[in-house]
Order: structure tokens, then sequence, then C-alpha cells
């Protein structure tokens, strides 16, 4: 055998450990990995704090702020043996979500979209409870600067029904009878209300009706004033008196004593018994002496009269007094 093919083993050998050396040496590149994604326009990629990414790895992109995704458009990359799939930009700029009105809402299907580029046009339609005004537009547009134009209130609201009258009452309407509107009642003075004070426009069904009938004036009660119970008349006995006695005025015989008489007489006092009728004063004759000076002249008539009656009434009394004493 030639001493140059005892050698061929050994060669081969070498030749194999170099080839694992530089496969082990080499770059990623070599072995199918991907480095950074590509750029896109408008977007960053969520790299994950990755620098070199193995085969079939896939790398997600996120629009820019203000900027969004063009629905329908892939925003993301695959590493398919040391190379990136191709993508196209997907981030546009666009106005937000279209302006939330109070009288209508979005058509489907701009209620659920969020991507609206300069010139896009959105439609409303009006809420329950309002009623469209053709002669105004519900559309919106997104300007060049990416801003909604203004709307008009293109849906008013519906009306309630004219609520009527209340006999012997009011019907206050604060504002008016529209949609969300109240009204109160009050009653005439002799009357209270018998139904709710207050009364709203709101929705039924699709329409709107008050949602409490009108309420009535009925005509209260007079005020009846406590009955007072009579007072029987007290009687209160009083005891009787009775009339007073007419006095009877004293007698007064005035005897003119002769000379030599001194020594007064003591008046006579007469008992008379009292009847059932008005008491008889006791009858008090006084007799007083009246004496004469010395040297007068021969006693009057009238004076001798006088004298006389005294001792027949004396000697009456004394024989009164001795009868007395015989029995």
């Amino acid at each position: 055998m030639s001493p140059c093919w005892g050698g061929t083993p050994a060669v081969l050998r070498l030749l194999g450990g170099l080839t694992l050396l530089l496969l082990l040496l080499c770059p990623h590149a070599a072995r199918g990995d991907c480095s950074l994604p590509p750029d896109i326009p408008n977007a960053q990629p969520d790299l994950k704090g990755l620098t070199s990414f193995p085969n079939k790895k896939v790398v997600t992109y996120k629009c820019n702020k203000g900027f969004v995704k063009v629905p329908g458009e892939p925003d993301s990359v695959i590493c398919l043996e040391n190379v990136w799939s191709s993508i196209k930009e997907f981030c546009n700029r666009s106005c937000n979500v279209p302006t939330r009105l109070l009288f209508a809402t979005l058509k489907k299907p701009y209620n659920t979209q969020n991507y609206f580029p300069s010139g896009s046009v959105v439609e409303y339609e009006c809420r329950l409870g309002f009623k469209r005004d053709h002669s105004l537009s519900g559309n919106l547009t997104c300007l060049q600067n990416f801003t909604w134009s203004k709307s008009d209130e293109f849906c008013k609201k519906k009306s309630c029904p004219n609520p009527g009258k209340i006999i012997n009452g009011n019907v206050i309407v604060k504002t008016d009878i529209l949609y969300g509107s109240s009204i109160s009642f009050s009653c005439n003075t002799g009357y209270k209300l018998v139904g709710s004070a207050l009364s709203a426009c709101v929705l039924k069904g699709t329409s709107t009706d008050w949602s409490h009938p009108l309420p009535e004036c009925k005509e209260s009660s007079p005020i009846s004033k406590p009955t007072s119970t009579p007072q029987k008349p007290t009687t209160t006995d009083v005891p009787g008196t009775k009339p007073p006695s007419t006095p009877q005025k004293s007698t007064t015989v005035n005897v003119s004593a002769t000379e030599g008489s001194s020594t007064p007489q003591k008046p006579t006092t007469t008992d008379v018994p009292a009847t059932q009728g008005p008491a008889v004063a006791k009858t008090t004759t006084s007799v007083h002496s009246r004496s004469t000076s010395k040297g007068s002249g021969t006693i009057s008539a009238g004076t001798s009269f006088i004298a006389s009656g005294h001792t027949f009434i004396t000697l009456t009394v004394l024989l009164m007094a001795l009868v007395a004493m015989a029995t």
C-alpha cells in the first residue's frame, strides 16, 4: 500500500474537527437565527429585550401615539431561516372615536370601528325619545386636521300629549312638555289634591307619555269647631236674710219738773212679742225731766197735762207689778 493512502483517515478526522469548530464559532445567521426586525414607519416592534431571534420567532409592532392600525393590515413579522417575513406600513393617522351625542348614536358598523382616516364620514341615528329633523345633516366628517366636524342638533325631543286641565285646580308647566320635563299640580282654596302632585314626560315603549295621570281636586270638608257642652247653671244656696226690721223711733216725752223735784225718772220699756212678719223694734219711752230755775212763774196748762200723764203711767206700772207679785 502506498504511504500516501495510509495517512488519509487522519486527514479526514482533522477536517471534521475543524468544521465543528467553525460551526461553534460562526455567527447566528449561520444557524438560521434572525437579527433585529425591520423598521416600520409610525410603529415600534415589541422586542421583549432580545437582540437575536430564533427561527419561526414572531415579533409584533405597535403604532406610535397619534396613529392607528389600518384594519386588515398585518402588524407582525416572523423569522424564517434568518430572514424576516415582509410587512407593509400599517399605521396611519386617524380621528379619535366619533363624538358622543346626547340625542343620537352611531349607526352600525361605525360604533365598533376605531380607524377613521382623513375624509371618513360617519352616520348617526336618533335616540329613543327624539325624532329626526331631516332639514339638518346627521353625518360627521373627519377633517384633514384629524378632528370631527361640528354636529347640528338634527334630533329633537319628542313632546308629551297636552296634560289637560284640572277642575278646581291648576296645571303648572315649569318649562315645556317635551321629553324629560316635568309638570306639577295644585288645587284652589277649599279643595284638596287627590293623586300625584308631579308628573314627568317619560318613555313608554318607543313613544313619550306622562308618568302619572291627572289628579283630582276634591272639596275639603269644612273644619268643624268642637261643640262645647253647655254648662248647667250652678245654684248656690245663699242663706236668706230677713228684711231689716224697721226701727221704731224712740218717743221722748219731756216733762218739766216742778221746783224742788230733782230726781230724774227712769225710762219705761215695754216688750212687744214679735210676729212672723218683720221684726218690730222694742219701744222705748224715755222721760226726761227738765228742771226749771227758781223763781220761775206758774206751770203752764200744757206742762200740767204732761205731768198728769206721767203720774198715770207710773201708777199703771206699779199696779201691774202688784198683780204679778200676787200671782
